[in-house]
């Protein structure tokens, strides 16, 4: 509130000074300052800057001089949350016949940016296309009309909007993923066909794209094609191995279920040795469990204890020994139950479930898995 009180003062003064003008031009008089300027005076005096703005604002015309003033005020309400008025200015402000075209181009993109603030995603849309002809907004209209279409999910929108947008700035952008938002929407209407195409342009856009091996393996399995469904699993390793941990039990299953548990066993030790990730280790006991024994298993995850400590190498030690350790390895499931499996790599939002599109800064593949000690 007194950031918003000694960004108003230029504007007291400004009207204070503008009325004592006008004043003298008319008639000589003892006061040089208004009622109405002393009445809003009085307001910021009280604390009181809302009655205190309204007064201020109509003593001073919007003209060219007084337009980054009112601009200013205009965005300093959308800030405060009071969008109403942030649109009231702004609109005041492009309805003057005598404005610069440039200061009347800024307005409008202030005045976009009201609009969706307030929801009115279509009047925010309307005006931002608008903007695209002008050379100086094309690229801030852009973003902010992707960002319109991602909150309403308009992903063949975003698609077009998204490749312009990578042509006039040269960043990448996530369009891989609004190509596996498609997939899932028809992946949940059972257009296989059309899931399969979806994931293909996604790929394709990015052969990097994580998610889209990892749609494509899960509607394998439910195809039960456990070979096709290996070969998108094991593609996510040389896609970005910190999501590894997303598809061992899945990669685990599906050798299980062509009888090749050894192959699987092959292929989780080729991972050991490439990574520090605790979950493949932890597949890795389960095997040599079944195959030879407890003690053989205790035996693994006490080296790797040592070697990759960690709470998950802990409990699965725990819930292996003979030992009378139940307060224990109960103790630390709760914690393991409580924490953040996930953290987003831009903003530090944490989660125990993954998120491709983070719930907190909106950026796309960034949320990993937590490593270290209380991690993966």
């Amino acid at each position: 509130m007194s950031f918003l009180l000694w960004l108003l003062l230029p504007v007291a003064a400004a009207s204070g000074w503008l009325v004592a003008q006008h004043q003298k031009r008319r008639k000589p008089i003892s006061s040089h300052l208004s009622p109405d300027y002393l009445k809003g005076l009085n307001y910021w005096l009280r604390e009181e800057p809302d009655k205190a703005i309204d007064i201020f604002i109509k003593l001073i015309d919007v003209n060219n001089e007084t337009f980054e003033t009112h601009l200013a005020l205009g965005v300093l309400f959308r800030r405060r949350g009071e969008v109403n008025q942030a649109i009231h200015i702004h609109q005041n402000i492009i309805k003057i016949p005598t404005l610069d075209p440039q200061k009347r181009n800024l307005a409008l993109f202030e005045l976009a940016h009201d609009y969706q603030n307030a929801g009115l995603f279509d009047r925010a849309e309307d005006v931002f296309k608008n903007l695209l002809i002008v050379e100086n907004y094309q690229i801030p209209a852009l973003s902010q009309l992707l960002k319109i279409y991602e909150q309403e999910q308009e992903w063949e929108k975003a698609i077009k909007v998204a490749q312009k947008l990578a042509k006039l700035s040269g960043k990448k952008m996530p369009i891989a993923q609004y190509y596996c938002e498609q997939a899932e929407n028809y992946r949940e209407q059972g257009n296989t066909n059309r899931v399969q195409q979806l994931i293909q342009k996604a790929l394709d856009t990015d052969p990097f794209c994580v998610r889209a091996s990892i749609i494509e393996a899960s509607l394998a399995l439910e195809n039960n094609d456990y070979r096709q469904a290996i070969v998108a699993f094991k593609r996510v390793e040389k896609q970005d191995h910190k999501y590894i941990i997303e598809i061992i039990d899945d990669l685990h299953d599906c050798y299980h279920a062509i009888g090749q548990i050894d192959q699987f066993q092959v292929y989780l030790q080729a991972i050991l040795n490439r990574y520090d990730e605790i979950t493949p280790i932890l597949s890795f006991v389960k095997i040599i469990q079944q195959q030879l024994g407890r003690q053989q298993a205790i035996d693994f995850v006490s080296k790797q204890m040592l070697e990759r400590p960690s709470l998950c190498s802990i409990n699965s030690f725990l819930a292996l020994s003979k030992a009378d350790n139940t307060l224990l390895h109960n103790t630390i499931t709760q914690l393991l139950n409580n924490k953040a499996f996930y953290k987003c790599n831009n903003c530090g939002f944490t989660a125990r479930k993954l998120y491709w599109h983070c719930p907190s800064c909106k950026k796309w593949n960034t949320m990993k898995s937590i490593q270290g000690i209380d991690g993966d």
